[in-house]
């Protein structure tokens, strides 16, 4: 088995190089990398981006200009642990913008990739070995779509 690191690689029409950029300017740790253009040999014009390599949170990506035949749908998403309510506010809010909110802290971005805004403390609060506890917690974060942490933390504690 190979010890390389898993490249997650994104189908865009033809939005790579723009999402590459779009992503690496809401995450704080990140960069770009290669850019890799189509030549005469195509199929896309000679000269347009075919791959961009990008890294946000220390997580690979390569953007793939395949064209309109794959679009992303909730099948894969990727979650953001985030530290406190300020963290979820502001992925909340670059990602939705152009995008849509949709429920339970899930959302979609402007390039229809689904994301997770998840506050770290839910996952202790679900994982609860207290029944009524986890599925307060578990309820109130259904009934929500941005995730408010201490509406969380209210349901949690039975209030």
């Amino acid at each position: 088995m190979t010890d390389q690191p898993f490249v997650t690689c994104l189908w865009f029409d033809t939005e790579a190089e723009a999402a590459a950029h779009y992503y690496t300017s809401v995450f704080k740790d990140s960069k770009l990398g290669r850019v890799i253009r189509y030549t005469e040999a195509g199929p896309g014009p000679a000269g347009s981006v075919l791959t961009i390599e990008f890294e946000v949170n220390g997580q690979k990506f390569v953007g793939v200009n395949g064209g309109p035949a794959f679009k992303f749908n909730e099948a894969i998403s990727f979650q953001i642990m985030c530290k406190d309510q300020a963290e979820v506010d502001y992925y909340w809010s670059k990602l939705t913008e152009e995008g849509e909110a949709v429920q339970c802290g899930w959302l979609k971005d402007k390039y229809g990739l689904s994301w997770q805004v998840v506050p770290n403390v839910l996952i202790d609060m679900v994982s609860d070995p207290d029944p009524d506890r986890a599925g307060r917690a578990t309820k109130a974060m259904l009934d929500m779509v941005k995730l408010d942490i201490a509406a969380l933390q209210k349901a949690y504690a039975g209030e």
